[in-house]
């Protein structure tokens, strides 16, 4: 019929709602635990019409549950997923009796870095934010190992190719430095894997420490490690925002 609502696997439906991944999704219907216009349904790949079917998990509709959005300070030594098959700690860790419902990871953060990662129950709110077009500025400070003079940081910001990849930063400036090492504040319009290491590593720095400190104008602030909390109407709403 012309003009009508596509349809989608129920699996996607649900995961793209936010209450799950897609493989906790596939793993509900195959439960029984998901029905459409009040019929069970048990196939992962069932066709559901979004906004012109009923959904329902476990009796209740998908669409009744308010999103939710979480700034986590991720340590050091965490891997930024659910389950880890080599059998690492995750971020989700961090959460362990805190009643909350099932969150995505806003972009990720690698095993070795610290700092602000954003969850949310919102995928489009997350997809605006790690868009790689019009995308939000992302802060980080980096410890490197050499001090970086004047000539070195502007050869950094204006960017290196690294494996066939062009890798960019909106800004580097230098935030202090010791007698070996020194603090470089990185911000970054986009994030390839392993951005900033990647980009150091054509310069001859290696990273010591990576901490990601801001998102936008949303602040890690004085959060312990480890340690949560929910963001605010203001600061959900200017994370929707296209950055200027």
């Amino acid at each position: 019929m012309a003009g009508a609502a596509p349809r989608h696997g129920l699996a996607r439906v649900l995961s793209k709602a936010g209450i799950c991944s897609r493989s906790e999704a596939a793993r509900w219907v195959q439960d029984g635990r998901v029905s459409v216009d009040g019929k069970t349904v048990l196939d992962p790949e069932f066709p559901v019409r979004s906004g012109h079917q009923v959904v329902r998990v476990d009796g209740q509709p998908i669409g009744e549950r308010a999103h939710v959005y979480v700034l986590l300070n991720k340590p050091r030594g965490l891997v930024t997923t659910t389950t880890d098959e080599q059998g690492r700690q995750t971020v989700y860790q961090c959460f362990e009796g805190a009643g909350l419902p099932w969150l995505a990871p806003v972009g990720r953060l690698d095993k070795a870095s610290e700092g602000l990662l954003l969850f949310s129950s919102d995928p489009e709110w997350a997809a605006a934010i790690t868009s790689h077009v019009g995308g939000i500025h992302k802060t980080y400070h980096v410890q490197v190992d050499a001090l970086v003079g004047p000539a070195q940081l502007a050869a950094i910001a204006a960017g290196a190719e690294h494996e066939g990849q062009w890798l960019a930063a909106e800004s580097v400036s230098l935030l202090r430095q010791g007698e070996k090492s020194c603090w470089l504040e990185v911000v970054l319009a986009e994030g390839r894997n392993r951005h900033i290491r990647r980009l150091l590593e054509v310069h001859g720095l290696g990273v010591q420490r990576l901490v990601r400190v801001a998102i936008g104008d949303l602040q890690l602030g004085a959060l312990a490690k480890g340690s949560w909390r929910h963001l605010d109407q203001t600061e959900i709403a200017a994370l929707r925002a296209p950055s200027t």
